[in-house]
């Protein structure tokens, strides 16, 4: 097991009262049901929840990669998808720690990027392979096929990947519950 601080967040942990199903900020309690019953699921731990919250991390932090891929292309693919991979794999893996996982207060930061970042080389070894690939056979293609095509293998390894993350890097904080 590679990261046995990770706990599980159980229901009722102590959360301030109304935040939990989503009258903090609706006083009057006029929030529909459906959409308290939404919000108390999302921020829950099951699986469901945490790939919801896992894609919306992805989302972002692929945005970070392409800016980064297309502010830096300049210097080449390869340069600018290596920047664009570290860089949104310190956002994702921080995010995860904190909000797709709930481990915040009991992983450190540096453990986080340690054990995900790990996951994520395989990432950046698919995604130089794909881009080698494309222009050995083709050329230089333009900035957004390339980015169709890094989304596309970054969309595959990130499936992977957060089957990893749940069924074996953290797989320890399910054992406990």
């Amino acid at each position: 097991m590679t990261c046995p601080a990770l706990l599980r967040r159980s229901p009722g942990d102590g959360a301030p009262a109304g935040s939990a199903d989503g009258q903090a900020g609706d006083p009057a309690g006029r929030a529909p049901r459906a959409a308290v019953t939404l919000r108390r699921r999302l921020r829950g731990d099951t699986g469901t929840a945490q790939f919801t919250r896992y894609v919306v991390v992805g989302g972002l932090s692929s945005g970070l990669y392409a800016l980064l891929f297309v502010t830096l292309e300049r210097w080449g693919a390869q340069p600018a998808n290596l920047a664009g991979v570290v860089g949104s794999t310190l956002l994702a893996n921080e995010l995860h720690r904190r909000l797709t996982f709930h481990a915040g207060e009991r992983v450190s930061w540096f453990t986080a990027q340690w054990e995900a970042g790990g996951l994520a080389g395989i990432g950046l070894v698919a995604t130089s392979l794909a881009l080698a690939g494309v222009h050995g056979l083709v050329g230089d293609v333009g900035t957004v096929p390339q980015l169709c095509l890094v989304a596309a293998v970054t969309g595959l390894i990130g499936l992977i990947k957060f089957l990893v993350l749940r069924s074996w890097v953290f797989a320890g904080a399910q054992q406990q519950h």
